[in-house]
């Protein structure tokens, strides 16, 4: 599926947001409760998804474009967890959490 030329998130966003709108007055002032209503109601909530996803597109633009103001290394502020896909694989296993436990508050005496 083709986007229009020269359209980003924000005229994206604004166009679901006013067409939902709209939609959803016509819905209530004709009070249909056929096929068509249960319908048109669907195709409001699809508008409204492509309006929320829209806004959370163009807030992370924003976000990418904005340069750094002295955050660590890691982009978002969000601390990695140190758990990678072994470390998951194993959880499995009762003994091998009980030692990682043991390890991390061996590691951590303060804790």
């Amino acid at each position: 599926m083709r986007r229009f030329a020269g359209s980003d998130a924000r005229t994206v966003a604004v166009v679901a947001a006013l067409a939902a709108f709209w939609l959803l007055a016509a819905l209530v002032v004709a009070r249909r409760q056929d096929l068509l209503g249960v319908a048109g109601a669907l195709l409001c909530v699809l508008l409204a998804t492509v309006a929320g996803v829209a806004v959370t597109a163009a807030r992370q633009h924003d976000v990418d474009v904005r340069p750094d103001r002295g955050q660590t290394s890691v982009g978002s502020g969000i601390e990695p967890s140190g758990i990678d896909a072994d470390t998951l694989e194993m959880l499995g296993d009762r003994d091998a959490v009980r030692a990682m436990r043991d390890r991390h508050h061996r590691d951590r005496p303060g804790l």
